[in-house]
């Protein structure tokens, strides 16, 4: 696998195909492709304001080994690494890690809303390094997470920020040019800006079509979520609607086509605004939210 990396490279100017757009607050991105034991590190060159194609310059990749049982986790204690779109949580100190995880480790948010929905279970997944006598390990050889050498751990420790880097964990990663993301990414926009016009009218019995009956967080359903919409509406009576900044559209398709979508909502007039984060499902046809908090 080692001497595929080497001989089969990406496609020049190539990204893989979640990621649809990156807002300029990720300054990097990860992906990782299962099948080739590979992580790949971007830089995201895409320039404040821009809208459209991102913008990612590949730095760098690297061997990995993932769950010892293969990927798609499901529960607790199953060797296995799980697939989806995650989050860099935060970055632990070695000096407080056994010397299993070698120079550090970056938590992922593993399990992410659409796998809490799925009913997985499980916890503590993260990109970690290798004991100091060991230089790598087999490419199927940890208990869920993803495993660097110390060396290329080091770089990305050095490199990516908590919170704002993506980790998209696939089978198979399908690369393709960055233009050929525009009709789905045009496509989902038009939802999106519809689901903030609604919002920003104070339409509530048309904003409230936007969201799955599905809709989960952390344990409270739709109609117990809603009142908290409601105050948010109010609270922008007679503000001259929002407009969402600093986009991100990580899209993930498995069984179900799912996007994850963050932004910042500022009220118009305004310079800042809360960070939200949303995962929407496409439902027969239409995309509807099934999830809506804070990163």
């Amino acid at each position: 696998r080692r001497l595929r990396a080497l001989t089969e490279r990406p496609p020049e100017g190539s990204v893989p195909a979640q990621f649809l757009t990156l807002s300029p607050q990720s300054r990097h991105a990860i992906a990782v492709d299962a099948s080739r034991s590979r992580l790949y590190l971007f830089e995201n060159q895409t320039p404040s304001g821009h809208t459209g194609a991102p913008k990612l310059k590949l730095l760098g990749d690297y061997y990995i080994s993932v769950g010892l049982l293969g990927i798609e986790k499901q529960v607790e204690g199953d060797k296995r690494t799980p697939l989806g779109v995650y989050y860099i949580t935060s970055s632990l100190n070695p000096d407080s890690l056994p010397d299993l995880y070698g120079v550090g480790a970056l938590p992922i948010n593993y399990p992410n809303p659409l796998d809490l929905q799925r009913g997985k279970t499980g916890s503590g997944i993260w990109l970690h390094g290798t004991p100091r006598e060991q230089f790598v390990r087999a490419p199927q050889a940890s208990d869920g997470c993803v495993v660097l050498s110390n060396p290329d751990l080091d770089r990305l420790l050095g490199t990516v920020r908590v919170r704002t880097t993506p980790v998209v964990i696939a089978p198979e990663l399908h690369w393709v040019q960055p233009e050929a993301l525009d009709d789905e990414r045009q496509r989902f926009e038009a939802t999106l800006k519809a689901w903030r016009e609604a919002k920003g009218l104070g339409d509530l019995q048309q904003l409230r079509g936007f969201y799955s009956s599905r809709f989960q967080n952390q344990g409270r359903t739709l109609a117990q979520w809603w009142p908290k919409v409601e105050g948010e509406v109010r609270a922008a009576n007679g503000s001259r609607g929002v407009e969402l900044k600093d986009l991100s559209l990580l899209r993930w398709r498995d069984q179900q086509d799912t996007m994850v979508v963050t932004f910042g909502e500022v009220p118009i007039g305004q310079t800042r605004g809360a960070t939200k984060r949303q995962y929407w499902a496409l439902e027969n046809e239409q995309w509807k939210i099934f999830f809506e908090g804070t990163p």
